[in-house]
């Protein structure tokens, strides 16, 4: 594709092709259990870093199987990957995986897709096709995960009289709500910048209140990339769930 490409388009046509990949490499049948995970990872960040320093030479590149390096730090844009979001589930051939492309411009979450490839067809999620959100039901649903539900949001959940609906990626789990699927994400179990960066600009482009769980926003393309916990909704339930978090931790 050419350099004239714009960032959307780059980014959802990056995560789509790495979808694929990902799902070839695992149709293969070269590799099994935990060597598959890794495989598929390793594979999908060249082909998404390679790509992006051909198309973006300019910009800066963070991703989770790739070594960092403080140069990133300087840039105004800032490519954030995450090849594989749930490799378990990647190896397990569920559709709750992901791959995340986004950029984050001075920190913020600006451009962003997030292949789906397990579900019926695939399916990509972009800033700039922004969706309708299908209406909420009459009992909320909130993702959590399928391993470790953290106890916060388990808490919230009762209290809201919530449906847990476990999953795996975080991906997997921000598009849940711009699909129908889920009404709220809230998490504080500790994460990294790749794992929610595009599905937080994604899940802002479609209306959703996107923010940590003291209600602070979410800033990206930092030195320390760790990012310990955040909410992603409806924006007619946040001001709910944020009151909960805040009344359990005082």
């Amino acid at each position: 594709m050419s350099g004239a490409i714009t960032d959307a388009d780059l980014a959802a046509h990056l995560a789509e092709t790495a979808g694929r990949i990902l799902l070839e490499v695992r149709a293969s049948g070269m590799f099994g259990g935990k060597s598959l995970g890794k495989a598929g990872d390793q594979t999908a960040n060249q082909f998404l870093c390679h790509a992006l320093r051909e198309q973006r030479p300019d910009d800066g590149l963070l991703s989770e199987e790739e070594k960092d390096s403080a140069e990133r730090l300087n840039k105004t844009r800032v490519w954030i990957v995450d090849p594989v979001d749930g490799t378990r589930e990647y190896g397990e051939a569920r559709a709750d995986w992901a791959v995340h492309v986004g950029m984050a411009v001075d920190g913020e979450p600006e451009i962003g897709a997030v292949a789906l490839p397990g579900l019926d067809g695939g399916v990509v999620l972009r800033t700039d096709q922004p969706r309708a959100v299908p209406p909420a039901p009459a009992t909320l649903r909130m993702v959590v995960s399928r391993t470790r539900p953290a106890r916060e949001a388990v808490d919230v959940a009762e209290q809201l009289g919530a449906e847990l609906v476990p999953m795996g990626s975080a991906g997997a789990k921000a598009m849940a709500i711009i699909l129908g699927q889920a009404d709220i994400y809230l998490h504080s179990g500790g994460q990294y910048e790749w794992d929610s960066m595009a599905p937080v600009a994604v899940a802002r482009a479609h209306g959703l209140h996107c923010s940590r769980i003291d209600g602070s926003p979410l800033i990206y393309n930092q030195a320390d990339v760790y990012m310990p916990d955040l909410l992603i909704c409806r924006k007619e339930h946040a001001r709910q769930v944020l009151d909960l978090v805040a009344a359990a931790r005082i």
